[in-house]
């Protein structure tokens, strides 16, 4: 029987050809039905495998899962199961939809099991607990520190010796799909000597990932780097909306606050660290040398393209940065070593994001922030608009998938309208 992973495998469900979801990839999704419950889904090509019928029907093991890990309100109850049972499960889907068995190609109640992704309303994948804020881009640490401060000096003193990171708000992070409005806030305008308040003005995305964890270790014990990935269940696109102008006035001397509490967007289907695995790449060389609890063996950086869109209100869209998920300095074994080397606990659903994805090449800057160098370069969009930020009624759409071997490994989109304050 061939792996899940392998290129080899087909499935019998028609995938057409650039899908982002492949036999290969089964990224894990909430999902309801005419206003049905809310249950447990698997995406295939243009359709998506309900798993709590799938269960219903006794093609999934009844002594490991119950009713309740399929249809629930999120994938935590099935995450705090553990790696080795997720795993389980995604092989025998990956089985069922393979050429290798008619078992449920077959079943006269097909339809029950197989619904089209459009005729689906797609909710939050998980309870996010807990969530954490990297800033593990060198590029674009390096840039903004070029802007901000002394260009010679641009990187702070501590970041080649930790990945650097922040606790955010988790109640305001969103699924793609659902506008948001401008955030409103305290600024302190360059002629000013007194603070205003108001709309946000230099309104800003962040082009990131995010991994979801497996449940953790009893407070005060620790994750190694060899350990990481086996407490990370999957990835999703994440826009990390960022309210410059409130920011720069708030961040000192305690961080970002509500230039970024706002919201955040993420996208619906969570891929799997198991469908990532082929994608694995080595990352950049750690200099100076990293204390020993944040080294590590083997390839922890994975090579996911990068693409993110404005599209103007009723406008076409225009691509405005292509990065790299590679280009990260710290790693995903790395965060999450960091994060729990003092004893902190995590759970299952918390949410950690990389901070904003920037390579060295201009046109891989993961912000406007940078792409417009601070609003002195404004962007040109295909209806000969210009932006240096983000105004009313854009819509910024982000993309990401990882190729290899005729392999294509999707996160679908997440893609978000702004509206103007309330």
């Amino acid at each position: 029987m061939l792996a899940s992973n392998d290129p080899r495998r087909q499935s019998w469900v028609e995938v057409p050809e650039g899908s982002d979801f492949p036999i290969q990839n089964l990224p894990f999704g909430i999902l309801s039905r005419n206003g049905g419950p809310k249950k447990v889904g698997v995406a295939i090509g243009e359709y998506a495998l309900d798993l709590s019928a799938l269960y219903d029907f006794g093609m999934l093991d009844i002594k490991t899962y119950r009713h309740d890990h399929f249809e629930t309100d999120t994938l935590n109850p099935l995450i705090s199961l553990g790696k080795e049972k997720n795993r389980a499960l995604r092989e025998r889907i990956s089985y069922l939809l393979s050429t290798e068995t008619d078992e449920l190609k077959n079943n006269t109640k097909r339809d029950l099991f197989l619904v089209k992704i459009d005729e689906l309303d797609m909710h939050m994948p998980v309870k996010v607990g807990d969530y954490t804020d990297f800033y593990s881009s060198e590029d674009h640490a390096r840039n903004v520190g070029t802007m901000f401060r002394d260009p010679d000096n641009a990187l702070l003193p501590n970041w080649k010796h930790i990945p650097v990171g922040y606790h955010g708000r988790a109640s305001s992070i969103i699924l793609g799909g659902q506008a948001i409005h401008r955030p409103k806030g305290q600024m302190m305008p360059a002629d000013a000597d007194q603070p205003v308040f108001g709309p946000c003005k230099l309104l800003d995305f962040e082009l990131e990932m995010a991994f979801i964890t497996y449940p953790g270790k009893a407070l005060g014990d620790s994750i190694s780097t060899s350990e990481a990935e086996d407490h990370i269940f999957g990835m999703v696109i994440f826009n990390d909306w960022s309210a410059r102008d409130i920011q720069k006035w708030e961040y000192v001397p305690l961080g970002p606050f509500l230039a970024k509490n706002f919201a955040s967007s993420i996208s619906p289907w969570v891929v799997t660290m198991d469908a990532l695995e082929p994608f694995k790449t080595d990352g950049p060389k750690q200099e100076p040398e990293v204390l020993p609890y944040l080294k590590y063996e083997g390839q922890h950086h994975y090579d996911v393209d990068l693409q993110v869109f404005i599209q103007p209100d009723g406008g076409e869209a225009s691509l405005v940065s292509h990065s790299n998920y590679k280009y990260m300095y710290w790693n995903v074994a790395q965060q999450l070593a960091h994060h729990t080397v003092n004893g902190c606990n995590i759970h299952a659903g918390d949410m950690m994001a990389s901070g904003t994805i920037s390579g060295k090449d201009p046109s891989s800057f993961g912000s406007m922030l940078e792409l417009s160098w601070k609003g002195t370069k404004p962007l040109k969009l295909k209806d000969g608009s210009e932006r240096k930020f983000i105004q009313d009624h854009d819509t910024v759409i982000m993309r990401g998938f990882a190729e290899k071997n005729d392999v294509r490994i999707g996160f679908g989109e997440v893609s978000t309208k702004v509206l103007p304050a309330k």
